[in-house]
């Protein structure tokens, strides 16, 4: 039984999770490349002012390399990043990472064939399976607004941030009032002189302190047995109910709206302000935001929330549609990622020429979220429809590759050189998914969990018990072995 060799694009959690599965299995010629300069996929770029994770530590953190020292229910940056490395290091897999690649082109000429993938510098490698694990959310987007070249002041985007630039005393411009924003406004409002936060659209909050874990508790989870165990198992179901509510917005909906709602109130005291930021959206249309100090930063005397739209960047500021010139030295975008863009601008292309970016022209789609027709060996981490709305993609990575690497070894026992999922079993299951987002919140307004056709692509409808379910075993009749 031949092991494949393997080449991992991404040494974020996922690429490091199928470096471990693969290597635990006797899959021994795995290479990892990234573009960064080191481990940590989107948490080494994110390195703003307040960044943490959304979801608790105890659930985002690899079921098979628990820690019982988290610092805070919701861990910052520097603390997620050193987990993932230390768990690389532990695993002996820190040492397959091949750093400042960027991979621009993937080719599998014959179905049986190998993967000819090739670098910008011009490098290439050509291994038997192609692990795509860049996820979504790891190319970071700003508007192409016009007069956008002129601005005289300094301009960075919060994924990219500007640590050489001190805000203090700075007239800032905030663009964008997304899941980063809400972290870092609240973290450098009280040094900047003036901020102008230009919002699109309110989000729906719930409350989130995050502070530091009292030594008691710290040595609770350390010490007491199943203590750890019960803490994951309470905030997964905490998480599946996020998603019952999405699921369900007439009713189990209106509760998380009701709670949402009494919240916010009691936060926002500036009733204009309020009238500013309430969003007119269902409860789960969108992201649902964590934070007990986003709505309190705005009402700041040096805060200030623009919901008129942008017209301009100028020179000495941002120009909106009002006429207003609101008058900035520091623009920041927090304008989010081009998550339904996953793997591009890489080319991936198939036998017979067959090319990814026409396959997904319509909208991204694979089935379970990893492997598409016409691209034999070919595995996704983080693919379409596997965005979890109330959970840790932590857990579904997990499931991922295990599922990968139970289909590598299914093809090794066959002698086959290439596994690709049938035509009709991956068309029937995007069909099952999307119907399957009617009635839901998400389709009740617009998000970045849409594409340009409208179409969710981002998204796992249902829980993540379900996609465990999904993902558990590979059936061998769902597959054509090369």
């Amino acid at each position: 039984m031949h092991a494949p060799s393997v080449l991992v694009v991404g040494a974020g959690f996922g690429g490091i999770a199928a470096a471990i599965e693969l290597r635990a299995h006797g899959i021994r010629d795995v290479t990892i490349v990234d573009a960064a300069d080191g481990i940590g996929g989107t948490w080494l770029h994110n390195t703003y002012p307040g960044a943490a994770c959304d979801v608790p530590s105890h659930l985002y953190s690899y079921s098979f390399a628990q820690r019982t020292d988290w610092s805070r229910l919701c861990s910052p940056q520097p603390e997620i990043l050193a987990y993932l490395r230390g768990v690389a290091a532990e695993f002996g897999v820190d040492e397959l990472v091949q750093t400042g690649v960027r991979i621009v082109d993937a080719r599998r000429d014959e179905a049986d064939g190998p993967w000819t993938v090739t670098a910008d510098d011009g490098r290439t490698w050509t291994p038997d399976v192609l692990i795509v694990a860049t996820g979504q959310l790891n190319r970071p987007v700003s508007p192409d607004l016009p007069g956008v070249d002129s601005f005289a002041g300094t301009m960075f985007h919060s994924a990219r941030w500007d640590h050489d630039h001190d805000l203090r005393g700075r007239r800032v411009a905030v663009i964008g009032t997304g899941a980063s924003a809400v972290q870092f406004v609240p973290a450098i409002a009280p040094e900047v002189g003036h901020m102008t936060v230009f919002q699109r659209s309110g989000n729906w909050f719930l409350p989130r302190r995050n502070r530091r874990f009292p030594a008691w508790w710290r040595a609770a989870i350390a010490r007491v047995p199943g203590l750890q165990a019960a803490r994951r198992r309470f905030i997964t179901e905490y998480c599946e109910a996020l998603t019952l509510m999405i699921r369900h917005p007439a009713t189990w909906g209106r509760l998380g709206r009701l709670y949402a709602t009494l919240f916010m109130r009691a936060q926002l005291r500036d009733p204009e302000v309020r009238r500013k930021v309430w969003p007119d959206y269902t409860f789960g249309c969108k992201r649902i935001l964590f934070s007990s100090h986003w709505l309190p930063a705005l009402q700041r005397p040096n805060v200030a929330v623009e919901t008129s739209r942008i017209a301009a960047v100028e020179p000495t500021g941002v120009r909106t549609e009002d006429g207003t010139l609101h008058e900035v030295d520091t623009i920041i975008w927090g304008t989010g990622f081009a998550a339904t863009d996953f793997m591009f601008p890489m080319e991936i292309s198939g036998p017979g020429g067959r090319s990814l970016r026409t396959e997904w022209s319509d909208g991204a789609h694979a089935y379970l979220g990893m492997t598409v027709p016409g691209f034999p060996s070919l595995f996704v981490l983080y693919g379409p429809n596997t965005n979890t709305s109330g959970g840790s993609i932590i857990r579904y990575l997990e499931h991922q590759v295990r599922y990968v690497r139970e289909a590598l070894q299914e093809a090794a026992r066959r002698g086959a050189s290439g596994v690709e999922v049938r035509p009709e079993v991956e068309q029937a299951y995007d069909e099952e998914v999307q119907a399957r987002f009617p009635g839901t919140a998400w389709t009740r307004c617009d998000s970045w969990y849409r594409d340009d056709t409208g179409r969710i692509v981002t998204n796992w409808p249902g829980y993540m018990r379900e996609y465990d379910e999904r993902t558990r075993r590979v059936e061998p009749s769902d597959y054509v072995f090369h």
